[in-house]
């Protein structure tokens, strides 16, 4: 596997530096805070993916806020997407909270519909989604994200939490697989 892992990392494009989603991050962070200043957030960072979104993106937010996390996966390390497994659900009530999901991509979609579901459902007041990354598909999506750092082309992707068969998250880049 490892030898997989360095092949695809030799042969990536690099679709966006650090420098660039760093900087969309900083935009990020300057729309979130004027939005929701005044809504006390609950902030459910997407298990895996979202995670390194999360914990840079939460580092630029200013309001008062709470953290938890949630983890409905299409993918289960795997390239393509499956039926949505829970595998874990926030500890925090959502009863009349306002509610923030970060997560680093939105791909089809289905996976954030099914999370803003599950929100609502629990008594949430209001729902936002900020994700890293929006894949132009070409098609229309049965959710938008709230807040969105870049737009990607319709590749495979890693990195800043994205991962290919569970590695590669940690790459300093966005990169994007050779077809």
């Amino acid at each position: 596997m490892l030898n997989e892992i360095k092949y695809i990392q030799e042969t990536a494009d690099l679709i966006y530096s650090q420098d660039v989603v760093e900087a969309a991050l900083d935009t990020m962070a300057a729309q979130i805070n004027t939005s929701l200043a005044d809504l006390n957030p609950l902030v459910l960072c997407v298990m895996n993916g979202g995670i390194v979104v999360s914990g840079k993106l939460i580092a630029r937010l200013t309001m008062p806020l709470t953290l938890d996390a949630i983890n409905a996966s299409r993918y289960q390390n795997q390239t393509s997407g499956g039926s949505i497994e829970w595998l874990l659900k926030p500890k925090t009530p959502l009863k009349d909270r306002n509610v923030l999901i970060i997560d680093d991509i939105l791909d089809e979609g289905i996976t954030l519909a099914a999370i803003k579901d599950y929100c609502m459902d629990q008594g949430a007041l209001s729902f936002y989604s900020a994700v890293l990354l929006d894949k132009m598909l070409g098609h229309t999506k049965p959710i938008a994200a709230d807040f969105v750092g870049l737009e990607v082309v319709n590749r495979y992707l890693f990195g800043y939490g994205m991962d290919y068969k569970g590695y590669l998250r940690n790459a300093s880049g966005i990169y994007a697989c050779k077809d």
